[in-house]
């Protein structure tokens, strides 16, 4: 396969794994494994890949293509350091030609030896401000990851990246739509809720608010609680009843 076929290739696979997954998280799962892949057949390595990404106001998310690239995921929480979060941070390629003789990150470089690899290459992956990623191969032989293994890794990094940047973007866009939703239904039903009142209790909207508000805060809940709770009464109970805080 020629290197432009090739590029059109990666194109559009990973460009498949974003509309195929469900989810970032799920994106994030296929394109381990399918990374893994690749550069397994690319390279003549067995080897095992993580991706890692953290973006603002939500907690690090992480993949791996194996049981092995997952626990390394773990340990990589639980330390807060190891080379992919190196990677992300410099924005720049790190390598760990030996895990046993590296000293950057001795628990981290513990488990990658426990896990039986020996080499580990973490790239970042360029993404819109308030995100960053990287993703990193392992492999069980030292000294794996040569000049032309790491050219061949980055180059497929930087398809990765539009990948990657593309289902964050879908996800920002649809967490936006679900919190835009959710607070329609909040406000629906606390306007259905505060028409409940006014009938009961002969009163304005500005009154009737004030008291599911006041309900609210004496019980410490969250106004929408209450108004859902006024319409389950509501539609269930036979003839009108009023509204008791």
């Amino acid at each position: 396969m020629t290197g432009t076929r090739l590029g059109q290739y990666l194109a559009e696979r990973l460009q498949d794994l974003v509309l195929e997954s469900t989810d970032v998280q799920n994106f994030l799962t296929e394109l381990s494994v399918f990374s893994a892949g690749f550069i397994g057949k690319t390279t003549g390595l067995p080897v095992l890949c993580a991706v890692t990404l953290v973006r603002s106001r939500r907690s690090e998310a992480s993949a791996g293509s194996g049981p092995g690239a997952r626990l390394l995921g773990e340990i990589q929480r639980a330390t807060g350091l190891s080379p992919s979060l190196a990677a992300l941070e410099a924005g720049a390629t790190v390598s760990v030609p030996d895990a046993r003789a590296d000293s950057r990150w001795p628990r981290y470089n513990r488990a990658v030896v426990k896990a039986g690899q020996l080499s580990v290459l973490a790239l970042p992956l360029q993404l819109d401000p308030g995100a960053a990623a990287s993703v990193a191969f392992f492999a069980p032989e030292a000294g794996a990851f040569d000049d032309e293994a790491i050219v061949i890794c980055e180059a497929f990094a930087a398809r990765a990246s539009k990948a990657v940047r593309l289902a964050v973007r879908i996800g920002a866009s649809k967490d936006l739509n679900d919190d835009l939703l959710e607070a329609l239904k909040s406000r629906t039903s606390i306007n259905l809720a505060s028409g409940i009142v006014m009938g009961q209790s002969r009163c304005s909207q500005a009154e009737a608010f004030t008291i599911l508000s006041k309900v609210s805060n004496n019980r410490n809940v969250k106004l929408r609680v209450v108004a859902e709770e006024l319409l389950r009464n509501f539609n269930t109970t036979p003839g009108a009843t009023h509204f008791h805080g």
